[in-house]
């Protein structure tokens, strides 16, 4: 996460900032929000502890929400049930235990110590520890895999393993196995899948649990009111959800910070009051005792025990938006402090009033001190959803770069903060559930279950991947990833028996959700999968392309016809069509290849490979555009412009010869390294409409000599082109222009002109002058729109997967040309079945 400070406060000490909001909340807020602000000028903050400082107080607000909330409702589901039997102050003590060595060794230990040391290019999550073994080993499921793509600088990172290191008799062992790809998929997808059920749970539990608080206080706050007044805060939290929470970073961190600090000093005013021999609960003899006295039900309570811990797998998945110091210093210095005091501060309340077991929270607080508690509360439970929401975005948004989600929009809320999405299909979709599991449940044990059944699963897979991650990805001895595996293993398959226990006590919610969307990602991969070998073994050899001669056996053009396929190498199916079905054609054609690499972030120049298909004279080229799982698709991404200068920068490449280092070993495709549209051979110049730079009139009707001025043989070709139109096109295409987006509207301004420069050889310039008035005469997209039916000798899961599940995901997700933001004026939709 990138940040700025402004020079007005520059003297303030962060730690301070709390204080500072107490004092004056509005002069306060202005200051530290320009303080604070999200901008990607971190690098101006030279001093390294400061930059550390102000990481760490961001990273309490998005990172250590649910962990933070886990106070309200760790105890109450603990001891629910059976256990209600054990009153007793060793019972109690053995909780207290049990909550303090389970935050040792899960939080502190496996997160804060190993994971936040383990990352992919600084990217951390499940998708990251996927993607570094399917680069590592060959266990990569996605398509057009390429050598080049190994080329990448982010593909084998500093102390990873790479081609030249000999594999191990493990990883030959899997390697061969056929099944391992798909096994890994599944564990990986089923992590994703359990991320978005506890995106469902999250909210639920958390401002559930804040507000059910007025029960203490409120004589006739019934269930009802509670679950009214939950599901008000979680509508107003899913309404504004489009607005984007990076205005917000600074307000979430404020909130962790008082609420921290409040339960600390509510803990330990009750430890003081109440009974200060808590602290002999630390003994790990308290465990055994507690063991000892409630037999089976203290294992089933393990699953209420292993709430405290939730939240704790955001540190890993967020490592991207900070670091892995500033988290450690925002959990040793604040977090880990104020929930231990906590913990103990309620155990020692209920050693004393175990009655008030199901509100032992807020029956703790000082009556002077309840309402600002509960406020505090309820914002604590905000905060800790908003994590959930913006998490299951994310996720989604990783599944769908991996082909393993259906096609829904992504919006970007932030313009600076890189990874700020917001999904509305998810998004109404999550609120419908929260709130059907809200009004179905309406009961913090019930929720608690869920809760704890989906975390525990996520965090026993996340360990096995890491395991394997070890062995192929780091190259550790055996003994030391068996070592991981069976302390971290074994400890966090108790807690999920312990949580299994609980299944028909709400338990089941997490396994029938993930199911669904397992389920979802599975089928979606599936047919996708399959549709791409199809393609593979229908597509165009270049014998039956190369006799047709330059012309292609049809009339070309004037304009650049792109077309999208999946196949980075061959012409797809669909083209032939066009040669038998159709008079004419584009005179430039480019096949666009748009495909995920399994890295997080790939930079501007080396996103695009460009290649040539024929002679020369042919004018067709291959674009391979190539995203990281993290990169997101702007819809005001200059596709046309940037795909225009990557083919012209290749025709120059190409004339000077392979000896360039940016060609690759074939000689066939070429990383364009474009980092800016500046310094190139051609340069994009904005002109207001064509009709002004052809001789028209200026906004005060009055000719514009520089638009005269600025006319080339190239934008007179254009324009004569342009005119050439009927009259009916030019009107349909004028209005579109008017009610396009923006960024549509403005693609449609940019011109490209040549600079005066000597080439190496004359027919490079003739071929960029070709390109330019191709470019401006017309830009045409086509798209395969697919009918996807399985053979009739294929078996009933299968029909049911292609003919029933992955048809009706595809009529209800968003079609290809709006997920790519194309002007519907210039698609070709072109049809195919595909019988898989």
């Amino acid at each position: 996460m990138w940040v700025s400070y402004n020079e007005t406060i520059t003297g303030i000490n962060p730690i301070l900032i709390p204080l500072f909001l107490l004092l004056d909340f509005q002069r306060s807020f202005t200051l530290i929000q320009n303080f604070l602000s999200f901008n990607p000028h971190v690098a101006q903050i030279r001093n390294p502890h400061k930059r550390v400082l102000l990481l760490a107080y961001q990273s309490l607000g998005i990172v250590f929400g649910s962990l933070s909330a886990s106070p309200l409702y760790v105890y109450k589901v603990t001891f629910s049930g059976w256990l209600q039997h054990y009153q007793t102050e060793d019972s109690v003590f053995g909780a207290c235990s049990l909550i303090f060595w389970s935050f040792i060794f899960l939080p502190l230990i496996k997160y804060v110590s190993i994971m936040l040391s383990v990352d992919d290019n600084g990217e951390g999550g499940t998708f990251a520890l996927y993607s570094l073994l399917c680069r590592h080993a060959k266990l990569c499921l996605l398509p057009n895999h390429q050598a080049v793509d190994e080329e990448l600088s982010t593909y084998f990172g500093p102390g990873h393993s790479n081609r030249n290191v000999v594999p191990s008799r493990f990883r030959r062992y899997i390697e061969k196995r056929k099944n391992t790809r798909t096994g890994l998929l599944l564990l990986a997808l089923l992590v994703a899948s359990m991320v978005i059920a506890i995106g469902v749970i999250t909210p639920s539990i958390s401002v559930f649990s804040s507000i059910e608080g007025l029960q203490v206080r409120v004589k006739n706050a019934d269930d009802r009111m509670v679950v009214t007044f939950t599901c008000f805060v979680l509508v107003c939290l899913f309404v504004r959800q489009h607005r984007g929470t990076h205005r917000l970073g600074i307000t979430f961190s404020s909130i962790v910070i008082l609420w921290l600090l409040s339960i600390a000093l509510l803990g330990i005013y009750n430890v003081t009051k109440w009974n200060p021999r808590i602290f002999q609960a630390l003994s790990p003899y308290y465990i055994y005792k507690y063991f000892r006295n409630t037999g089976k039900y203290g294992w089933a309570s393990l699953g209420g025990i292993f709430l405290c811990a939730t939240g704790t797998e955001a540190m890993f998945a967020d490592l991207g938006q900070f670091t892995a110091t500033s988290m450690r210093v925002a959990f040793f210095v604040v977090t880990y402090p104020c929930l231990i005091l906590q913990y103990m501060g309620q155990a020692a309340f209920l050693s004393k009033n175990f009655s008030a077991v199901d509100t032992s929270f807020f029956a703790s607080v000082p009556e002077p001190l309840f309402w600002p508690v509960f406020v505090l509360a309820i914002s604590i439970g905000i905060v800790a959803s908003q994590a959930a929401i913006s998490e299951t975005f994310s996720i989604v948004q990783q599944c769908q770069s991996l082909g393993c989600f259906p096609r829904v929009k992504i919006v970007h809320t932030s313009r600076w903060i890189h990874g700020k999405i917001y999904i509305p299909e998810i998004n109404w979709i999550l609120m419908m559930l929260i709130l059907a599991v809200t009004l179905g449940f309406r009961d913090t044990t019930l929720l608690g279950n869920a809760y704890g059944m989906a975390y525990t699963s996520v965090t026993f897979v996340t360990t096995l991947l890491m395991a394997l991650a070890m062995t192929l990805v780091w190259n550790k001895s055996l003994m030391h990833t068996l070592l991981f595996l069976l302390f971290f293993g074994s400890m966090e398959i108790i807690f999920l028996s312990s949580s299994y226990m609980r299944i028909h006590k709400g338990g089941w919610l997490p396994i029938m959700l993930s199911s669904v969307f397992l389920g979802v990602m599975y089928v979606w991969h599936y047919g996708g999968r399959r549709k791409y070998l199809t393609d593979v073994q229908n597509r165009i050899s270049m014998k039956r392309i190369l006799p047709l001669g330059p012309s292609l056996g049809i009339i070309r053009t004037p304009g650049i016809g792109i077309i999208y396929t999946e196949l980075a190498t061959g012409i797809p199916a669909t083209f032939s069509h066009f040669l038998t079905n159709l008079p004419c054609f584009y005179q430039v054609i480019v096949f666009v290849c748009i495909k995920t690499i399994h890295v997080p972030y790939i930079s501007h120049k080396e996103r695009y490979l460009i290649g040539r298909i024929g002679h020369k004279s042919y004018q067709m080229y291959r674009c391979i555009i190539r995203y990281g799982y993290k990169d997101v698709h702007k819809s005001n991404e200059d596709f046309e412009n940037n795909l225009v200068m990557s083919i012209a920068e290749f025709i120059e490449l190409e004339s000077e010869g392979s000896g360039t280092p940016d060609w690759p070993r074939d000689g066939r495709l070429a990383v364009v390294r474009t980092s800016e549209k500046t310094g190139m051979r051609m340069i994009m110049s904005e002109a207001a409409n064509m009709a002004e730079r052809y001789g028209g009139k200026d906004n005060d009707g009055s000719s514009s000599s520089s638009n005269r001025a600025a006319l080339t043989p190239a934008t007179a070709a254009a324009a004569m082109r342009s005119s050439s139109k009927s009259a009916t096109l030019r009107r349909l295409q004028a209005l579109y222009e008017q009610e396009a987006p923006a960024h549509h509207s403005r693609r449609s301004q940019m011109r490209c002109e040549l600079l005066d420069k000597n080439y190496k050889h004359p027919r490079v310039k003739e071929e960029l002058m070709e390109l330019m008035e191709a470019k401006h005469a017309e830009v045409g997209y086509v798209i395969g729109h697919s009918y996807i039916k399985a053979r009739r000798n294929s078996s009933f899961l299968k029909k049911l997967a292609v003919d029933v599940a992955y048809s009706m995901l595809r009529r209800n997700c968003r079609a290809p040309g709006v997920a790519l933001s194309i002007p519907h004026i210039s698609l070709i939709m072109a049809g195919t079945n595909y019988y898989i």
